[in-house]
């Protein structure tokens, strides 16, 4: 159905629904990493905080406006990997937090079992399984299609499946993606084109955040010390992860932030300082 121009020029405009700042309902976004930077405890993290009715729960520091049904399907990791992440972010939330996000979290181990949102009988079949839901989760991309990855084409018509998704549910789909080589080589993770595969895939995106290892230089720019403000040093740069937005289409780009890595590897807020000298200046110059 066409849009009502006349009632549009004179009306109030609707108000954007997001499920965090800049990444709203009923569109596709990517959250995109090297392998083993922490993208999917991030991601895992925020599904939670999206899940939870109740504070306490918001591990990430997202703070939804507003919570509800997420599904989480977990492509890359077994049953007991996922338990046992559970479990660590589990010791950070009070029994309350727990039980709303047990309530309104599905997190399914899909590893192995084929999925293709290419294939419409399984499309169908996801948009009904999970219909009403705030959130879904695709960890990651290339464990739910049989497309060519290098493709413009294919891109484009796979980013179009997933917002078939969107529409038939109501959902947000967000999937996890890997960079290039070059891009990891470059020191360039928190770029929008250091994604993976044909540019259709994060161009057509509608919101696009990313997960990037502290370069040597940040680790002496920075201290998580107050009391001496003493260099993180590159012995602890890998404690400390920085998560920021490289694309945004409804919304003003948030500050980055900056996370740090805790047992079972699970990724808390934190505020780092600028450090009290400057040490040697890293290989990869990484932005503050």
């Amino acid at each position: 159905m066409a849009i009502d121009l006349r009632a549009a020029f004179e009306n109030e405009p609707p108000t954007l629904d997001f499920i965090w700042p800049g990444f709203l309902v009923g569109t596709v976004g990517a959250l995109i990493a090297p392998g083993a930077t922490g993208k999917s405890f991030w991601a895992l993290e925020a599904a939670m905080s999206i899940a939870c009715s109740v504070t306490g729960g918001d591990l990430v520091g997202l703070a939804p406006a507003h919570t509800g049904r997420v599904v989480y399907l977990a492509g890359e990791d077994p049953e007991p990997a996922l338990i046992r992440r559970v479990h660590a972010m589990g010791q950070h939330l009070d029994q309350a937090a727990r039980e709303a996000i047990a309530e309104n979290l599905t997190l399914e181990p899909i590893m192995g079992q084929g999925k293709n949102v290419m294939d419409d009988r399984q499309l169908r079949r996801l948009i009904s399984d999970y219909a009403g839901a705030r959130l879904i989760v695709l960890d990651t991309l290339s464990r739910i299609h049989n497309c060519d990855e290098n493709s413009n084409g294919d891109m484009a018509r796979l980013i179009g499946q997933l917002e078939k998704i969107a529409v038939g549910t109501g959902a947000a789909i967000l999937f996890l993606h890997h960079v290039s080589k070059g891009s990891a080589r470059d020191c360039q993770t928190d770029q929008q084109q250091a994604a993976r595969g044909a540019s259709a895939l994060i161009d057509n995106a509608r919101w696009c955040g990313f997960v990037a290892k502290m370069t040597e230089d940040e680790a002496q720019r920075f201290s998580d010390r107050s009391y001496d403000r003493e260099p993180i040093g590159n012995d602890r740069r890998g404690y400390f992860v920085r998560f920021g937005v490289s694309k945004q289409n409804y919304d003003s780009t948030p500050l980055d932030r900056w996370y740090s890595r805790h047992a079972g590897g699970v990724l808390l807020p934190v505020e780092l300082l600028n450090a009290k000298q400057d040490g040697a200046k890293g290989r990869c110059r990484g932005q503050a």
